[in-house]
């Protein structure tokens, strides 16, 4: 008997607070009554329409994209859909991890079940029950112009409920139909516009958002840690944390960091001693306003994403209560393109400010030891460390070059402006998995440098944080493989924000 939790997939909003539930705590997905109304009412409309009108529908009896004034026979009209189906599936490059999968199925059946697709049940069905069940199709991350949907992708993501293509299933990639054979699950046959309406829409590029600013989110508050950690590591002054100086600039996300930092650091003996430097480096002094303009970038990431994910993105749109089957540009990806961009950029601030306190920890000031070890020369300590660092960052910078600025002409003309969201949302994604690994050294850096404030401690939070690193990551006293402590630190962080 199955106990997981349940989510209704219906019309009501979907926060990404509750996708982050529903993901992290293996919720089932069930379609709401409502929903199942929709969608019926939709689907018969359409059947309906095409029964008792000579009308061309784009994508429904007619060609696709520059072929659209091509009228299609009833009688050929499930071929269209199968051969848009194969015809599209041209993905190529590293396949998306499983994860993303996950979460494009999840969005590809809330925008289906809004009932204005004109999709049958059993698919959006069908798209549940891959996610119920774990069966996620292999995507490919090469292939989408972020323009009529992300194409090239949801083609491979659906694909698999005709019983083509691969899937992830068990830990192993397998044929999809072998799979459906072991569900006892028959492989679909698409009617009119269903497959249309399975490629059309956001999907791989809002799936990659969502998990980036998830992760984001995670990451953003570890930088605070880290700066928090960093302040007494480095011996820093209290007072760029003080109210009063962003009462006078009250940026929300400044407010936040500077509100934050100092809550970590509540009864720390290194931040209430007497300082000798009347200010300290631009890494330390101006966290609230770097890391607090990072936040705000999330903040409307997280507001632009919210209304993404609860939205219809194919096209045509079918409004049966007005009678009306529309032409339009809900796919086109722009929405998603430019702020996955920003998001980017934000976050990879956060890396960079980041290298700069490992740099400024290192260096032999402040009574700090040369590169953090007891016996420089004869060892190099964290001096690599720094390096490593370093290399990522500049790697960032490259992946920061926007993609929404670019639009290659496709379709013969037809598809003339393309937003290249896909694009910007698996560099982001690549950014993220970067910083995860700056905040990680800086992590281990900062720990280390805290305990030559010895013997004065820090905040109880902090001194209990480093209790608990020390048991997986012990202090360096002589030189070691600091690849594997670095790899230990990024787990230990992942289990400690749980």
């Amino acid at each position: 008997m199955n106990t997981s939790p349940v989510h209704h997939i219906g019309p009501d909003p979907l926060t990404l607070d509750r996708l982050q539930i529903i993901l992290s705590a293996q919720h089932q997905l069930v379609i709401s009554d409502k929903s199942l109304q929709q969608i019926n009412h939709c689907r018969h409309y359409l059947d309906a329409k095409l029964a008792h009108s000579r009308d061309l529908f784009y994508g429904i009896n007619t060609g696709f994209g520059s072929l659209c004034n091509i009228r299609i026979s009833e009688s050929d009209i499930e071929q269209l859909q199968y051969n848009l189906l194969v015809s599209h599936a041209a993905g190529t490059g590293d396949a998306s991890p499983p994860e993303i999968v996950r979460i494009m199925l999840l969005l590809k059946a809330q925008s289906l079940a809004y009932g204005y697709s004109a999709v049958r049940e059993k698919v959006v069905q069908r798209l549940v029950d891959f996610y119920n069940a774990g069966v996620l199709p292999v995507v490919f991350e090469l292939g989408s112009l972020g323009a009529s949907g992300d194409l090239a992708p949801l083609a491979h993501l659906s694909l698999p409920l005709a019983g083509l293509g691969e899937v992830w299933y068990e830990g192993r990639r397998q044929r999809a139909d072998v799979v459906l054979q072991l569900r006892g699950w028959s492989p679909l046959a698409f009617k009119a516009k269903e497959a249309l309406a399975l490629l059309n829409g956001t999907q791989f590029s809002a799936a990659y958002a969502v998990w980036c600013v998830l992760e984001g989110r995670r990451l953003a508050a570890l930088a605070d840690l880290n700066a928090a950690i960093g302040f007494d590591a480095f011996n820093c002054r209290l007072s760029p944390l003080d109210a009063h100086i962003h009462r006078i600039r009250p940026q929300a996300g400044q407010i936040q960091v500077a509100e934050t930092v100092l809550n970590l650091l509540k009864g720390s003996e290194i931040a209430d001693a007497e300082k000798t430097d009347v200010q300290d480096p631009y890494a330390f002094r101006c966290v609230p306003q770097v890391h607090g303009a990072s936040r705000n970038a999330l903040a409307h990431v997280e507001q632009v994403l919210t209304t993404e994910i609860n939205s219809v993105t194919d096209n045509p749109n079918i409004f049966p209560d007005d009678d009306l089957i529309l032409s339009g540009g809900n796919f086109h990806a722009q929405p998603l393109a430019l702020p996955l961009d920003y998001l980017g950029i934000a976050l990879a601030e956060l890396g960079s400010i980041s290298e700069r306190r490992v740099y400024q920890l290192i260096g032999g000031n402040r009574g700090l030891p040369a590169f953090l070890t007891d016996n420089p020369g004869l060892h190099s300590g964290m001096m690599i460390a720094q390096y490593t660092a370093a290399a990522i960052v500049s790697q960032n910078k490259g992946l920061c070059t926007p993609a929404s600025v670019d639009s290659i002409i496709s379709c013969n003309g037809q598809e003339d402006h393309v937003s290249m969201a896909a694009n910007a949302a698996t560099k982001t994604r690549r950014i993220v998995l970067n910083l995860e690994r700056l905040l990680a050294i800086e992590f281990m850096v900062a720990m280390q440098a805290l305990e030559y404030r010895r013997p004065k401690r820090s905040s109880e939070a902090i001194e209990t944080l480093l209790h608990r690193y020390r048991a997986i990551v012990p202090r360096l006293e002589g030189d070691r493989i600091l690849h594997n402590d670095i790899e230990a630190t990024i787990l230990f962080l992942r289990t400690v924000q749980e």
